[in-house]
């Protein structure tokens, strides 16, 4: 069954050092599982193309029967109730959602899976799109921009976005430029942000750059400027500010669900679970 996963991840993958990464062993381990399958079919199952491999038509085949084989293989252990100690299920998420959303996915998936290794990944939404594309992570909640509707995944809302500041926050915007708390680059608010001060017209400067959500709380908390975010956890003493500083109306950010193709049982129910408590304590209606 290994060798069977390892095939399976180094085809989506395109890569058996890739494969070899996400199922925790050794490239040498992965290279010799699939000298001994070779042998075993008495042909080659891939050819190197460039840089990547690629299935011949006895690969192909083999790869197609042995996802049969480990959707079968998963699902009777679901249904004994014999989920290995060892299976590992990949999500990300971004820091907006580790106080509702993931305590209450994890509580219930552990609940129905309690065999399973959860692993959770923070970071920017392109890093965990792209975590999710690569195989890496097997679902993730992520924001995109509004109108990325043929850019994948599963929508789940759409949530406005909104300038920030702690509630004592005080200056003219109409003399100073507005002081801004943002995330590092590339950062969807960001560039929300900064386009609509710019066509707007308005005078802005960086106050302070953070790569983390607490960072940017804190620094609203410490009175350092504004930041955009959507409403939800806000902190306390941090309110929407917009109105009152007279700036530009900002566009609605989509929130989508991206799957892994290649996610087994154990993940598509973790995707599954994500996506209701998600919609239930994020984007209701």
């Amino acid at each position: 069954m290994d060798a069977l996963r390892a095939i399976v991840a180094g085809t989506d993958l395109r890569s058996f050092a890739r494969a070899a990464a996400q199922l925790g062993r050794s490239q040498s381990a992965v290279s010799m599982q699939l000298k001994k399958l070779e042998q075993q079919a008495g042909t080659q199952l891939f050819v190197r193309k460039g840089r990547t491999l690629v299935a011949t038509d006895a690969g192909e085949a083999l790869v197609a029967y042995a996802r049969r084989i480990i959707a079968l293989n998963d699902e009777a252990a679901l249904a004994l109730g014999a989920t290995a100690t060892t299976a590992t299920v990949r999500l990300g998420l971004p820091q907006d959602f580790f106080e509702d959303v993931m305590p209450a996915t994890l509580s219930e998936y552990s609940r129905l899976h309690p065999g399973v290794h959860v692993e959770v990944q923070a970071g920017p939404n392109h890093v965990l799109a792209e975590e999710v594309r690569a195989g890496r992570l097997d679902a993730a909640i992520a924001f995109c921009p509004e109108s990325s509707s043929g850019s994948g995944g599963e929508l789940i809302g759409k949530l406005p976005m909104r300038w920030m500041a702690h509630k004592s926050l005080v200056f003219d915007s109409r003399i100073d430029r507005i002081p801004l708390v943002l995330f590092d680059h590339p950062c969807l608010f960001r560039q929300s942000a900064l386009s609509a001060l710019e066509k707007a017209g308005k005078r802005w400067r960086v106050a302070v750059t953070t790569p983390s959500l607490p960072g940017i709380w804190a620094a609203l908390r410490s009175n350092l400027g504004l930041a955009v975010r959507t409403e939800h956890g806000m902190p306390e003493g941090v309110q929407c500010s917009g109105e009152k500083f007279g700036l530009p109306k900002l566009p609605a950010i989509s929130l989508k669900l991206l799957r892994s193709s290649n996610a087994s049982p154990a993940a598509q129910d973790l995707c599954n679970l994500l996506e209701h408590e998600t919609i239930r304590l994020v984007a209701p209606g």
